[in-house]
């Protein structure tokens, strides 16, 4: 009587033991890709970053140390990498993120031809960033592009945008803003049509104009999406390469004077091949954006706090 009764019990455990590991045991590829692809690398980047005179081809390197950190911040290269970076991100990021709600806000009404608005706010989105960098290098030329064309009916005169080094900056910037827009767009579009509309008809109700609506209901009820697109894109801003990359042909600027951190990351790897002061570099950058996050995510804690 004893053993058969020990023989259900165990099978209750077992299968229970089962029901536990089940879930994770369907998790476990997942797990593995993140290990091996994520990390991994993360990992090696971080130890490379401390290994002087690294070869990536035997793997052997003099000795562990700072050298490869103390190599980038003394670096004036670098030191303009981060300049430029910075003046992207603080100009990308909220210009996209004002011109995203307006135009969100417009596309979340009933318009007509409001379905044709969307695909062609959309379009960057589906399409590669290398072919629209070449388009915008077609559309700055100095002498036949449609941009000196559009500004010669006001009397403006050519701009060599992506000759002169004044320049270079701008024609960075209003291609990124353009090209950020339509994933700033839907976020923002998702956040407002979960507001709830009983809102806006109070506030009609009461008599009250569409900028005071706009200003006292949207945006403040926007907010917390508002501040993730503003992380978002600031870590995205942070990592501009693929914009700058086809406009000046694979160079950074006309005069080199347009280094970013991801480029400069780049060329130390590809050019220099200088793997251990890439690493440094690429650890450096990621505590900017980790700094540039925390103060964000702060900002908008303080505001919450005091909005209640």
């Amino acid at each position: 009587m004893k053993k058969n009764k020990q023989k259900p019990d165990r099978e209750l455990v077992d299968r229970s033991f089962l029901a536990r590991i089940e879930p994770y045991l369907y998790l476990l590829p997942f797990f593995l890709g993140i290990a091996v692809f994520t990390l991994y690398p993360v990992v090696n980047v971080v130890l490379m970053s401390f290994k002087e005179d690294y070869s990536y081809l035997t793997r052997e390197f003099s000795q562990w140390g700072l050298a490869n950190y103390d190599k980038v911040l003394s670096d004036p290269k670098f030191a303009q990498a981060v300049g430029n970076t910075l003046k992207y991100v603080l100009l990308v990021v909220p210009i996209s993120t004002l011109i995203s709600v307006i135009v969100a806000n417009l596309l979340n009404q009933k318009l007509r031809f409001s379905a044709l608005f969307q695909t062609a706010y959309f379009l960057p989105m589906v399409t590669s960033v290398t072919a629209v960098g070449l388009a915008w290098k077609l559309m700055y030329n100095k002498n036949f592009g449609i941009i000196n064309y559009i500004l010669s009916f006001f009397g403006i005169d050519k701009i060599p945008w992506l000759e002169n080094a004044a320049w270079s900056i701008p024609s960075l910037v209003i291609f990124g803003v353009w090209n950020i827009l339509p994933f700033t767009i839907i976020l923002l579009l998702s956040g407002l049509q979960n507001i709830d509309p009983q809102y806006y008809t109070a506030a009609r109700v009461d008599g009250s104009g569409s900028l005071r609506i706009f200003l006292r209901i949207t945006v403040p009820l926007l907010a917390p999406t508002i501040f993730l697109v503003c992380i978002v894109n600031t870590i995205s801003c942070f990592k501009v390469f693929s914009e700058l990359y086809p406009l000046f042909n694979g160079k950074p600027g006309p005069f080199y004077n347009l280094y970013t951190v991801v480029y400069y990351i780049r060329f130390a790897m590809m050019e220099n091949r200088k793997y251990g002061v890439a690493a440094a570099a690429a650890i450096v950058l990621f505590g900017f954006i980790f700094v540039f996050t925390m103060i964000q995510r702060v900002v908008q804690s303080w505001m919450s706090a005091r909005k209640r």
